[in-house]
């Protein structure tokens, strides 16, 4: 059974930092992709970054470029996506979820797995 947890989340001033952390189980580790995505109060999910297992390469979406980075734990079966300089935009509640392939994408359609999502609330 595939579980997905992920944990991490917080309150936070605007300009901090937070880490989440995506742990899973129950999947071979370097056949999937991890897809971190969030939802906003009031507005739809969207995609934030994904890490392609296997060889490590990543992607992100243009708001959170150069602030957010994703990585992730062979050992340890885990994905972390580090948050610098938040923003009060980027509150949310985030979610990890897993798809199996190997590219790197944020079409939320295609990922299998998600997992409960963690609270990240930015404070102006």
């Amino acid at each position: 059974e595939v579980q997905i947890v992920e944990s991490g989340g917080g309150l936070v001033q605007d300009g901090g930092s937070l880490r989440l952390s995506c742990a899973t189980s129950g999947l071979n580790f370097d056949d999937y992709t991890v897809g971190w995505f969030r939802q906003a109060p009031g507005k739809g999910r969207e995609g934030v970054s994904s890490i392609s297992l296997s060889d490590g390469y990543t992607y992100y979406t243009r708001s959170v470029k150069g602030r957010f980075i994703v990585s992730r734990d062979k050992a340890n079966h885990a994905v972390y996506l580090q948050m610098n300089n938040l923003k009060p935009e980027d509150t949310a509640v985030y979610y990890c979820a897993a798809d199996r392939g190997t590219w790197t994408h944020l079409d939320q359609n295609e990922y299998e797995y998600w997992g409960q999502g963690t609270q990240v609330t930015v404070s102006s």
